[in-house]
């Protein structure tokens, strides 16, 4: 019997539970044992008594539970708990997974092959029609991009829908969002239900379509270079092309009551879009939600988990906000869980494929070495520097 821990999350202000009771419950019929740290799901409104209902075996010690997975299941990094490093009670051969953020903390990865830790990021998942349920990039991406969407209605002075009064009619707000993806496709989504006037920029001409059928127009603007990743993701474009889109984009950005920017590229600064002067430009009392906070953000005014006020505009920078729903984010966060690692186990026992796609991309440490490419160049980049 396969024995499945879940910790408490460690890191500050991360709400979320790796699994809650529905889905312990679907390992335990599988033939699982599950392990949970007490107090390991209250943060995300699951209690102890919940979780034993549903089959799981509760300890109180961390180092307890961490030192009899076999398979270990987070939602963040290790970090510490009680002042000591939690990958230290980890045992070799066993295996984590969770967001591990590895081209951000290739350091991190390398202390998993050290330790001869199987370690399967989350990040990595391949954007495939086999694995869309297990993405969880997706999963939690479609929870920022909606509450994004709420931060800005409660943030922006002025109303969202239009209204007609016996005083007049209020015209509805303009909303601007730059990253067509599954986080801006839900803020869209999201603004158009509250009644706003949506437009969307994306580089990826390709999500035209999407960004229609969701009630936004699209701002169409020719770019010459490749812009998506293999595997669906939005590429970094050249300067020049950066360039071009930040001069078209300053009309629209003129004229929009909010801005919401969701523009990525995993493992790098997240690209410059508004700079300071566009910001300059806007009208007083409007408001940009930078989904990028974390990785620089999209607007040079950003700074990170803090609310700027610049020449009468709010720039907000969340960071996590799949954590401040920790209900849902969990429960969906925790099917992406159930669904890999029920791929992972045949018969009882982990197969580790790696000429399938999916474990092949997730994979990032093995039997003591790095097995992903790119965390390989990153580590190289650090000695050299």
């Amino acid at each position: 019997m396969i024995k499945i821990a879940v910790p408490k999350e460690s890191e500050l202000g991360e709400l979320r539970v790796a699994l809650v009771p529905d889905t312990v419950a679907r390992f335990v019929k599988l033939g699982f044992e599950v392990l949970v740290q007490t107090g390991a799901g209250l943060a995300a409104h699951f209690t102890d008594a919940e979780y034993e209902a549903a089959g799981a075996r509760m300890i109180n010690s961390p180092s307890q539970l961490w030192g009899e997975a076999e398979i270990l299941l987070k939602v963040a990094p290790p970090g510490e708990q009680n002042g000591q490093p939690e990958l230290n009670w980890l045992k070799p051969g066993a295996i984590l997974i969770s967001f591990l953020n590895p081209l951000g903390n290739p350091e991190g990865i390398q202390e998993l092959a050290q330790r001869k830790i199987t370690g399967l990021s989350m990040e990595l998942i391949p954007r495939t029609s086999r694995a869309q349920s297990m993405d969880a990039l997706s999963s939690q991406a479609n929870i920022a991009g909606y509450k994004a969407a709420l931060i800005a209605a409660a943030s922006l002075p002025r109303l969202f829908p239009m209204m007609t009064t016996a005083a007049g009619t209020i015209p509805p707000a303009k909303v601007l969002v730059v990253g067509a993806g599954v986080a801006g496709l839900q803020a869209i989504a999201t603004a158009r239900r509250l009644g706003a006037v949506v437009e969307a920029f994306d580089v990826r001409p390709a999500v035209k379509e999407e960004v229609q059928s969701v009630g936004a127009k699209f701002i169409e603007i020719p770019i010459e270079e490749d812009t998506a990743t293999t595997g669906g993701y939005a590429k970094e474009v050249g300067k020049s092309t950066q360039e071009r889109i930040r001069e078209v984009l300053t009309e629209h950005i003129k004229k929009s009551d909010v801005v919401i920017t969701t523009a990525q590229v995993q493992g790098k600064r997240a690209p410059l879009i508004v700079t300071e002067e566009m910001v300059g430009e806007m009208k007083a009392g409007a408001v940009i939600v930078d989904l990028a906070a974390g990785q620089g953000g999209n607007c040079a005014c950003t700074e990170p988990g803090k609310d700027v006020y610049y020449n009468g505009v709010t720039i907000i920078g969340p960071l996590n906000l799949p954590a401040s729903l920790p209900i849902d984010a969990s429960q969906v966060y925790a099917k992406n869980l159930l669904t890999l690692v029920k791929y992972l186990v045949k018969d009882g026992e982990m197969n580790l494929d790696f000429e399938d796609d999916i474990i092949a991309s997730t994979c990032v440490t093995f039997n003591g070495e790095i097995r992903n490419p790119k965390v390989k160049e990153a580590l190289a980049t650090l000695v050299e520097a």
